[in-house]
């Protein structure tokens, strides 16, 4: 069996699918590994520590997508010097890596019609069995330290207090929307800075984990169910959004920065930060949008840039994890390794079961066919649509 490491070509996607040290477990195991040659040269790793780890480079990335059993990657295939990369793999070859089925329902189409078995990385389901697989979670952690540290960093003000001869400096106040992963690593980060954190969630069940890092939780009470079956919070009715932008309005408005991170998979994210509320902050305030990639939890975002509005800085930067490519590579190469030896037998044989829900919920094509039932009603309302 060949598993090939794919070369990252997206612009500013610095990650890799695997890092050496999990190639080096995987030829341990008897798998012959390829890594296309460059490919974790943007994560710090080196040909010459695959190479050393076991694995083979290729310096043509048509023998490696083309004789690949198995391909790993991190950003959904693309256009490659004027060839599809999905054209590139032999009929079916297994892809695993983050491929937007929801939001791009016609890659899924393009993938199922070479008859690719594809495993969606964020599909991956919430649940214990499947934790050390869950890739989402693992990035969007990565996601949430880097934007406490960015709006640390673009903040004209101290986060923590300190006490000078010049006087004394109060903490910044730092607000918080969403306490999911993101959130909760960003809550844990300004709080090792020094702020004084604020955060707010529809699902009252985060309120403990909230308290437990020393933030306060902001509550609002909502006659509908708020969570979703995977676990994140779901879709609410309009009279339920509106109760909850006047309670975001209200701590918004005395807040030094803002960082959200609400976002919904495969739909645009919800907008929780009006224009009237930005107008309301004070100046030199700022705001971390990490769900700017689909198109941002504030109404003033623009994803992939920084602006000003009104003396509040607002910050749309997209592919967070990929500014830390060093550990987000280790943490994803970790979540690849665990579900390839959760599928791959002890005959060294690929076995999807689908009677499985891991297997049932990450398999997007399998043999001609889209698999996912979620991706196949995104697919029909896409053609509805057009």
């Amino acid at each position: 069996m060949k598993l090939a490491v794919a070369k990252e070509i997206e612009m500013g996607e610095n990650r890799v699918a695997l890092i050496p040290d999990t190639v080096a477990r995987l030829v341990k195991q008897g798998i012959e590994v390829w890594v296309e040659a460059g490919a974790g040269e943007r994560s710090f790793f080196a040909d010459e520590a695959y190479a050393a780890a076991g694995a083979k480079i290729i310096s043509d990335p048509n023998t490696l997508w083309g004789e690949a059993d198995i391909l790993a990657k991190v950003s959904p295939p693309q256009e490659r010097e004027g060839k599809h990369e999905v054209d590139m793999l032999r009929e079916g070859a297994v892809l695993i890596g983050f491929t937007n089925p929801l939001g791009n329902p016609s890659l899924a189409q393009k993938l199922a019609q070479r008859r690719i078995t594809t495993l969606s990385m964020e599909l991956i389901p919430r649940t214990t069995r499947a934790q050390s697989m869950d890739a989402l979670s693992s990035q969007a952690s990565v996601a949430g330290y880097q934007a406490a540290l960015i709006a640390a960093a673009a903040s004209p003000k101290f986060f923590p207090m300190l006490t000078t001869a010049a006087g004394t400096i109060a903490p910044a106040k730092v607000f918080i929307i969403g306490a999911g992963v993101a959130g909760l690593q960003a809550i844990a980060t300004a709080r090792r800075l020094g702020a004084v954190v604020e955060a707010f969630d529809i699902r009252p069940a985060v309120k403990e984990e909230v308290q437990s890092l020393g933030a306060k939780f902001v509550e609002v009470k909502l006659d509908e169910e708020t969570v979703a079956d995977n676990g994140y919070a779901k879709e609410i009715s309009e009279v339920s959004k509106q109760k909850t932008q006047e309670t975001i309005a209200e701590h918004v408005k005395i807040s030094d920065v803002v960082i959200t991170t609400a976002q919904v998979p495969g739909r645009k994210a919800p907008l929780l930060v009006t224009e009237e509320m930005v107008a309301q902050m004070k100046p030199g305030s700022v705001i971390v949008d990490i769900a700017a990639e689909q198109g941002g939890n504030c109404a003033c975002t623009q994803p992939g840039r920084d602006i000003r509005y009104n003396g509040v800085t607002i910050i749309g930067t997209t592919n967070l994890p990929s500014s830390t490519p060093i550990h987000s590579s280790q943490m994803y190469a970790k979540n690849i390794l665990t579900l390839l030896q959760y599928l791959i037998n002890k005959e060294g044989e690929f076995n999807l079961n689908f009677e499985d829900d891991i297997v049932k919920n990450t398999c997007v094509t399998h043999a001609g066919e889209i698999r996912n039932q979620k991706v196949q009603e995104a697919l029909d309302q896409l053609r509805v649509n057009a």
